[in-house]
């Protein structure tokens, strides 16, 4: 028998669902803890399950033979992983995932998501927002990573990290950073300290304050601003 799900700090995808296909959703769902730095998922590897993060955050990679990976966005409680599931395929094509913030989520099969697909449409129609957001976001992040100083692309990833935790404080550590980055560790401590001199933020051992929204913003490259208004306009 299954067990009755209560979103607790809400996913904003299955909060946004009509009552009977979130009701139908959440009765094959689990909540389980996402533990920092887990890998969820890598390239071209069958997808088990899909995840609705609700205090977890969930960054997306890119990963190429001799590099270090690369970060492309991140996932909140505002949408799922999975959503490649929408094009009737297992696998997770060109990314990996890994858990960036420590933090609950909603879990389900991905073969009985695949039947939600079905029976849902308004689940259906949400998800097909999400991955024409998700290919503008990895279009604007290859971009990003190519043209963009390592300082504004710090100040935008934790700008994007703050965003989905709400709060002023969260924890991010120099190896992640620099593997988000696809920089060395050196090049996040020097971009770090700009911004620390700065007064925009402190950071020490991985915990990190913004002290400056606004000046954090003014650092960070226009990608930021770019992806946030179209999140707003889906």
């Amino acid at each position: 028998m299954s067990v009755k799900i209560e979103v607790q700090e809400d996913n904003r995808l299955i909060e946004a669902l009509p009552n009977s296909e979130r009701s139908r959703l959440l009765d094959h769902c689990e909540r389980v803890d996402l533990v920092f730095n887990d890998v969820l998922c890598e390239s071209d590897q069958a997808l088990d399950y899909v995840y609705f993060p609700e205090t977890s955050i969930i960054a997306l990679i890119t990963l190429l033979a001799g590099h270090e990976p690369l970060g492309i966005t991140l996932i909140g409680n505002e949408t799922m992983l999975g959503v490649v599931m929408l094009l009737d395929d297992d696998s997770a094509p060109l990314h990996g995932a890994l858990v960036q913030n420590t933090g609950t989520a909603l879990r389900m099969k991905a073969s009985q998501f695949r039947h939600q697909l079905h029976t849902s449409p308004t689940l259906l129609l949400s998800l097909k927002h999400h991955l024409y957001r998700l290919i503008g976001q990895m279009s604007q992040s290859l971009g990003c990573a190519h043209f963009h100083q390592i300082e504004p692309r710090l100040a935008r990833w934790l700008l994007m990290t703050q965003d989905r935790v709400h709060s002023e404080h969260f924890h991010l550590t120099h190896n992640l950073l620099a593997n988000i980055l696809g920089v060395r560790r050196s090049g996040v401590t020097i971009a770090a300290g700009i911004l620390q001199n700065k007064k925009l933020i402190t950071y020490n051992r991985g915990d990190i304050t913004v002290l400056d929204r606004k000046g954090l913003e003014a650092a960070a490259c226009e990608c930021y601003c770019i992806i946030k208004n179209r999140l707003k306009h889906h």
